[in-house]
């Protein structure tokens, strides 16, 4: 479903993609930092980024253009609009944002609709 879309996106913006099937899933979110409120369906490692839930690829672009020191990206829960999650007209389609976090807290990194 929404997380083989969201992994083509990914692909479509040159990402090299490999998927993994977890059954500890919650377990390797955990260990790897991604706060439990901006838990989603699938965690992604890129560049020694987290990356949580459907961020866009241009997100995780500027990220790794930026080299900005946080643990991750994220969009929480999965909101409809996002990549993997379009679906109605893009012109009902709620903003959305993309979180980053660290150790050290956490900013709104980017808006989308």
């Amino acid at each position: 479903g929404c997380c083989a879309l969201w992994a083509d996106h990914l692909r479509e913006a040159g990402f090299p993609v490999e998927v993994n099937d977890r059954r500890d899933l919650m377990a390797f979110k955990a260990r790897l930092g991604v706060p439990s409120d901006l838990v989603s369906c699938h965690t992604a490692e890129v560049a020694g980024y987290v990356v949580e839930g459907h961020v866009p690829a241009t997100a995780i672009i500027r990220l790794l253009e930026t080299k900005e020191s946080i643990k991750g990206l994220a969009v929480p829960r999965m909101p409809i609009g996002s990549p993997g999650m379009e679906s109605g007209d893009p012109a009902s389609w709620p903003v959305y944002e993309v979180t980053a976090f660290s150790p050290e807290g956490r900013k709104v990194f980017a808006r989308y609709r």
